[in-house]
């Protein structure tokens, strides 16, 4: 068989019709198919070059034909689903509601971090990103959809609003509120995983964009917080409002009870100071629950910034006349009075009786209750326990950007109650002789040391809130700011003391018309601490001037009255 294979001598044979042409283009051809190296024809080599046109064609085709986007979908909601779900295991009694458990905290940043890992892959490619930008839009909606279902018969149940504030009693929200709070945790965190890639800022006209989404979420956290703090607000609001008052004295019975901390405490700190420190803690711990996102800290620096503005409208407001002085005495008379029926029934007289030693008490303390025309310790005392309470309250973080200007603000606003501390304490410390005057002194010394203080300790206090005290300190009358001004009380809080900045507002042309009306005054003039307190105000309004670049005289009273 091998004897039968056809060889080239015999193909010239076999096809005649083969035109001789030919056989001269082949051999012409020949030499060039032999001049080409050997490892051009291998399999390899015909592989290497498929590749790089293959991964081109890869993107292309997936965003085309929409197979990658319809899996990325597919995962999408059923990260969403899952986001949503009910969790597993036995829930807490009090957290029950209908039979359902509030989501738990974490699951926001779990779906935002699927989130990011998919945008950030297609960062590289516009098409693939808008594609995925619009594949997003679909699974987020169904989830925003969802949340507000859901939070809308909790927002409307009455259970939500009471109690408006956690209580002694009931210091733990209810069921309903965890709930709430736990789809605006959802929503929050949802929000911040947002901004770690700047997703909803986008100004897209086609609509391929998550802004809706972004306002959406940012809608639920402000509709849950909101109410709550404002309950916690209201609630704290008169009891900062009682600070402005007079304290009334110590009762007769503690001076019987042998505790001297007890005693003291109860002398010392106004009443509302001792209820705030039964609520505060409870409403830090409250506070610390419902504030999980950074979304939320903006309600909560707002919060933190009335409770420090009213409370140094309070304090700086509280008149000068202090009853302690006489709660001594009257205590001392009621001692006698009590002790006196009872020496002559105490048979044995070599044992002396318990009134001897409460005799022994007033003499040796006659010097510590504080001058009438003094505002007295217990301002100090409540301003600084005040602060300590409020310290206990959660702050906005200041290692976030969007949270970072609210924590400034906080900050300045504890600089203020700390810096008018500072200046209670000088007073109390300089302008109360609370010892004799040493023979060889001046009794003026005390007040010049704490003129010369003045500049620093109120660098930091509203001219409207230091006018006060210091006009009670070197000019005491019945006198008022807003007597001043010509202004009922309420028109001046209304216009002069709703906030740090109407403070800063009216500064300038409140300190002007009380310098004006007390310089026209002969009997203020005449005065031993006139010139000090005219001298201060004239350098915080040039002060004040030079911060805002004012050159003339001020704003008028215009400013005060609006």
């Amino acid at each position: 068989m091998y004897t039968l294979r056809p060889t080239t001598f015999f193909r010239p044979s076999s096809r005649p019709t083969s035109p001789a042409p030919g056989a001269r283009q082949e051999a012409a051809v020949a030499p060039e198919r032999v001049a080409r190296p050997l490892s051009k024809l291998s399999l390899a080599n015909f592989r290497r070059p498929s590749p790089s046109p293959a991964t081109g064609l890869v993107s292309t085709t997936v965003v085309q034909d929409g197979s990658f986007m319809e899996v990325l979908g597919l995962k999408l909601s059923e990260a969403v689903s899952k986001a949503l779900a009910q969790p597993s295991g036995p829930g807490v009694p009090g957290e029950l509601l209908g039979g359902r458990r509030p989501i738990p905290p974490g699951r926001g940043r779990t779906l935002g971090a699927l989130i990011i890992s998919e945008v950030q892959a297609a960062r590289e490619n516009p098409h693939l990103y808008r594609a995925v930008i619009r594949t997003l839009q679909r699974p987020l909606s169904v989830l925003l959809t969802n949340i507000s279902t859901n939070l809308i018969p909790l927002l409307s149940s009455p259970a939500f609003h009471t109690p408006a504030a956690p209580t002694v009693q009931e210091p733990q929200p209810n069921a309903t509120q965890l709930h709430a709070v736990a789809l605006a945790t959802f929503a929050g965190e949802l929000l911040e995983a947002f901004d770690e890639i700047g997703l909803g800022y986008e100004v897209d006209t086609r609509g391929e964009n998550l802004k809706s989404i972004r306002e959406g979420l940012a809608s639920i956290v402000k509709r849950v917080v909101e109410p709550l703090i404002n309950g916690m607000k209201n609630e704290l609001m008169p009891i900062l409002d009682s600070l402005e008052s007079i304290p009334p004295p110590a009762p007769v019975n503690h001076a019987v009870v042998p505790k001297p901390t007890t005693v003291t405490k109860s002398q010392v700190l106004h009443p509302s100071i001792i209820t705030l420190q039964a609520i505060i803690p409870i409403y830090s711990r409250a506070l610390s629950r419902y504030v999980a996102s950074a979304y939320a800290e903006s309600a909560l620096a707002s919060l933190v910034i009335s409770l420090v503005w009213r409370s140094l409208v309070a304090l700086s407001h509280r008149p000068g006349s202090a009853p302690s002085p006489p709660a001594s005495p009257s205590m001392n008379s009621t001692t006698l009075k009590v002790k006196d029926p009872k020496k002559p029934s105490t048979t044995p007289p070599a044992t002396p009786p318990a009134g001897r030693f409460t005799l022994k008490l007033p003499p040796s303390r006659p010097t510590t209750p504080p001058s009438p025309g003094l505002r007295g310790p217990t301002v100090a005392a409540d301003a600084r326990a005040l602060y300590n309470l409020f310290d206990q309250l959660p702050k906005p973080s200041k290692d976030k950007e969007q949270t970072r200007l609210a924590r400034e603000v906080v900050d300045e606003a504890f600089d203020g109650l700390s810096s008018l501390i500072a200046l209670l304490e000088s007073i109390q410390l300089h302008a109360t002789p609370a010892r004799p005057v040493v023979p060889g002194a001046s009794p003026k010394a005390p007040m010049t040391d704490l003129e010369t203080d003045l500049e620093l300790l109120t660098e930091d206090i509203p001219i409207v809130i230091a006018v006060p005290i210091l006009l009670r300190t070197f000019l005491p009358s019945e006198r008022s700011v807003h007597g001043l001004l010509g202004l009922t009380e309420a028109e001046y809080r209304k216009g002069c003391l709703s906030g740090f900045g109407r403070a800063e507002e009216c500064g300038i042309p409140v300190g002007e018309r009380v310098l004006d009306v007390l310089r026209a005054d002969p009997a203020v003039r005449a005065q031993e601490g006139a010139d000090a307190f005219f001298r201060w105000l004239e350098r915080e309004l040039q002060a004040a001037r030079a911060e805002r670049g004012e050159l003339g005289e001020g704003e008028g009273m215009d400013t005060a009255q609006h």
